[in-house]
């Protein structure tokens, strides 16, 4: 596991950067009604906007209805599970690009990683500080909202375009909807191509240094990556026992 470094008390971000995050909408999907009621009241105290709700479906209409900058979505649901809302909601264009962190109440790191996989950005397991959760949405609001490199012009690789200002991959004119954490390991890497990075360097530029990840993390995406990348998705290669690297 890799424990990352905080930034000043214990990754508690700037004061100006903590105003910019209030009155974020946040869908909270939990079944279990004391957990949502903390998670709400921990949110609410934050300055945020948390929207409650108990299972799958509803999550869905309220996705639509709603638009919330953030959600955070239990695994074990009734009706639709977390995985298939997730899978929903990555599948369609307008709700592609919305942070999810998923929570799982399970201890096996298999769930996390399958959670990661259908593409949720970031996962927190049962039971969980509410200082913790806190910081995890925050983190993950932040990197969301910033660019992912200095933006400038659009980087292509024959028919793979990366638009860094319009937080756009197309492949072939056809858009490729990523996840924010993706979205910024593609850059990285396709402004630096040919160089390697180990997992430790893409989890800094992908997720921040202030929040405890593990280096698996960076496989399940790179995997997604190659899968949403087609035949592209060759370029993304491992280097075994160091990391990964795109090649022209």
């Amino acid at each position: 596991m890799v424990m990352a470094k905080g930034r000043g008390r214990a990754g508690v971000p700037p004061e100006d950067a903590t105003l910019k995050l209030m009155s974020h909408r946040i869908l909270v999907v939990e079944d279990e009604p004391d957990l949502l009621d903390a998670v709400v009241f921990a949110l609410r105290k934050e300055g945020m906007k948390p929207i409650a709700c108990k299972d799958g479906e509803e999550a869905l209409t309220l996705v639509k209805e709603r638009r919330p900058d953030l959600v955070l979505l239990d695994l074990m649901l009734p009706g639709l599970d977390g995985f298939e809302v997730c899978r929903r909601l990555r599948a369609s264009e307008e709700t592609a690009r919305i942070p999810i962190i998923m929570v799982t109440a399970k201890a096996e790191e298999t769930d996390a990683v399958i959670g990661l996989g259908v593409g949720a950005d970031d996962y927190v397991r049962k039971p969980f500080g509410l200082k913790e959760l806190v910081a995890r949405v925050r983190s993950l609001l932040r990197r969301s909202a910033e660019p992912p490199e200095a933006v400038g012009q659009p980087i292509r690789y024959g028919e793979l375009e990366v638009d860094p200002a319009r937080h756009e991959v197309r492949l072939r004119g056809k858009s490729i909807p990523v996840t924010a954490t993706e979205f910024r390991l593609l850059v990285h890497l396709a402004r630096n191509p040919g160089r390697v990075y180990s997992r430790a360097q893409l989890l800094d530029k992908a997720v921040g240094t202030d929040v405890i990840v593990i280096e698996r993390n960076i496989d399940v995406h790179i995997s997604a990556l190659r899968r949403k990348l087609e035949d592209y998705g060759d370029r993304l290669l491992t280097i075994r026992g160091v990391g990964y690297k795109l090649v022209e």
